[in-house]
């Protein structure tokens, strides 16, 4: 991982207290967004800094979404989601300059129209962790 000077992702994977963490190797990082779309909306970010997917390292491409795969199943199980939604922005309305894929439980009738995103605030501390709880459960059971 890069310092990456101030890079707020970058900083979270070197200290991540305050963070719900949920997935962490040699390749990604991945934790509960503070303002979700809905509970168990995660955000994916490869340990190496790239601002935007064409900056990442060819390398890492296959690795990196190989996680954002593995993770995609485990929010959906760990979220009892009907599927999910999966979307990265490159420097256009990417409000941290860190390559990250959003990974979102997604069920029929759940209000999510096109771009207009309801986010709201998980209600407290302990409802995040047992969301995260979870989805490391689906990630422990492979």
């Amino acid at each position: 991982m890069s310092a990456a000077g101030a890079c707020a992702f970058c900083a979270l994977a070197a200290e991540p207290d305050g963070a719900q963490v949920v997935f962490r190797d040699e390749v990604a990082f991945a934790f509960l967004d503070h303002r979700p779309l809905f509970p168990g909306h995660l955000l994916v970010v490869p340990l190496v800094h790239a601002v935007t997917l064409p900056e990442l390292a060819p390398q890492l491409v296959g690795p990196f979404f190989e996680r954002v795969q593995l993770l995609t199943g485990a929010v959906q199980r760990g979220c009892a989601a009907a599927g999910s939604f999966v979307a990265m922005n490159n420097e256009v309305s990417q409000s941290v300059p860190h390559l990250h894929v959003h990974v979102v439980p997604r069920n029929p009738k759940d209000g999510l129209r096109g771009f207009f995103w309801p986010r709201r605030r998980y209600r407290d501390e302990e409802e995040a962790a047992a969301v995260a709880r979870s989805i490391r459960a689906e990630l422990d059971r492979g």
